[in-house]
């Protein structure tokens, strides 16, 4: 599912919508023999999430949600609608983050926070007992993807990877982002990237479809994984159509991913997907397949869903499932242990809204989805957005924290007295 958009794209798509829906036509002259035509509407930018959208009212009206243009002050932040399971805390970690997206801890505590429709990445670190954020990173194209390894951040734009070595010794005086990795494409359609490094000490990053529902080249519609210089890229999961959040099943190390599902098929289908690649090169599906059971109207014709590895799970319609970490720590009780945690940022192509929540996944003992309860609620109200959750990530102490790109900020979730959650 197309979820976000660039600005520019934004932009263009909100004036196309307004030539659809608001053209007008000039009085003629009573003596005129016939009124003219009206004016055809220009095409879509390529990649518009507008493509393929049903001519109807009830589709007219949706459009990619555009998020506050700053970050939200702490004492504007939506914290009191937030709910939590009984015994269970939520508290303001960090705010003043504009577009707030992924996240990663280094080896010292400092969390780095990417960003998409900004061109920063920041660092949130504990000194002397006081919290702070700072820019870490400037002047970057889309760094939505952050990950960590032996004391080098890397760093995923749109169409490059690199990295800062002795990252948080440097965090006063960061040198320059080194570009290991640039063999991207540079389509602005899904182009922003997740990014993590695997058990197998490889870095992972995905390449999603140049749109909405596309029958694209082989540089697209797939996870990478490539050496921790840059080197030795290979193919490692085909089919994907938008997957911006993945890790390993701690006991098996296998590789699950969220992946968002095409839109303007209906309201209902087809779902988002939790997938695990069991080998490499696997085809999970897109864009002739979608949740494993449902043939593309278009581009499904010759082709079965049989052909094609089927969902460990289905996440919902629309709900834009992203970041997701497995939850490995100690704090929680023991029905999270091994469990996924999924950020779902919430839908834009539904008349009723679904996701804008965090989600506990607990899985059968084969590795498929067993159940998914609430974690987070509270982003939604009455059908609009008060945030939007984008990426999880767990702390050393076995909090969890999330962020909020719609208000710049990350919240920590913790177990417990709420003395506990204090810092």
């Amino acid at each position: 599912m197309m979820v976000y958009s660039s600005p520019r794209s934004l932009l263009l798509a909100g004036a196309f919508i307004g030539a659809f829906t608001c053209t007008a036509a000039a009085q003629q002259p009573a003596n005129s023999p016939a009124a003219a035509a009206p004016a055809a509407a220009a095409p879509l930018p390529p990649g518009s999430p507008m493509i393929g959208r049903p001519d109807n009212q009830a589709a007219a009206k949706l459009a990619p949600v555009a998020g506050p243009p700053i970050p939200a002050a702490p004492d504007k932040l939506p914290l009191a609608k937030l709910k939590v399971p009984a015994g269970f805390n939520i508290e303001v970690y960090a705010a003043g983050m504009a577009n707030a997206r992924s996240l990663a801890v280094g080896d010292k505590g400092t969390v780095f926070v990417g960003s998409r429709l900004v061109d920063k990445v920041y660092a949130i670190s504990d000194k002397d007992g006081k919290r702070t954020v700072k820019v870490l990173a400037s002047g970057l194209y889309r760094p939505n993807g952050v990950g960590f390894k032996n004391g080098t951040l890397y760093i995923a734009e749109l169409s490059k990877i690199s990295k800062i070595d002795k990252v948080e010794d440097n965090l006063e005086n960061p040198p320059k982002p080194v570009v290991i990795y640039d063999n991207l494409p540079k389509d602005e359609a899904h182009g922003w990237k997740f990014i993590a490094i695997g058990p197998d000490n490889k870095l992972y990053v995905p390449v999603g479809q140049p749109g909405n529902n596309v029958l694209h080249d082989d540089a697209h519609g797939q996870i990478r994984r490539m050496n921790l210089d840059g080197t030795g890229a290979e193919v490692v999961a085909l089919g994907v159509r938008n997957s911006v959040g993945f890790d390993w099943n701690p006991e098996t190390k296998q590789l699950y991913f969220t992946d968002n599902g095409r839109d303007w098929l209906s309201e209902d289908v087809p779902q988002d997907e939790l997938n695990r690649v069991t080998k490499v090169a696997e085809d999970f599906g897109a864009p002739y397949c979608y949740q494993g059971n449902i043939p593309d109207t278009e581009f499904g014709w010759g082709h079965s869903c049989s052909e094609f590895t089927p969902p460990v799970g289905l996440m919902g319609p629309h709900t834009a499932s992203l970041g997701m970490r497995f939850y490995t720590g100690n704090m929680f009780p023991k029905s999270y242990k091994d469990a996924i945690i999924v950020a779902r940022h919430g839908s834009w192509n539904r008349s009723n809204k679904a996701g804008g929540d965090v989600v506990v996944v607990k899985l059968n003992k084969d590795g498929t989805v067993k159940s998914i309860e609430p974690l987070i609620t509270g982003f939604l109200q009455d059908n609009k957005y008060v945030g939007r959750p984008v990426d999880v990530l767990q702390m050393k102490d076995g909090s969890l924290l999330v962020s909020d790109d719609w208000n710049g900020a990350v919240y920590r979730v913790t177990y417990g007295k709420p003395k506990l959650a204090s810092k």
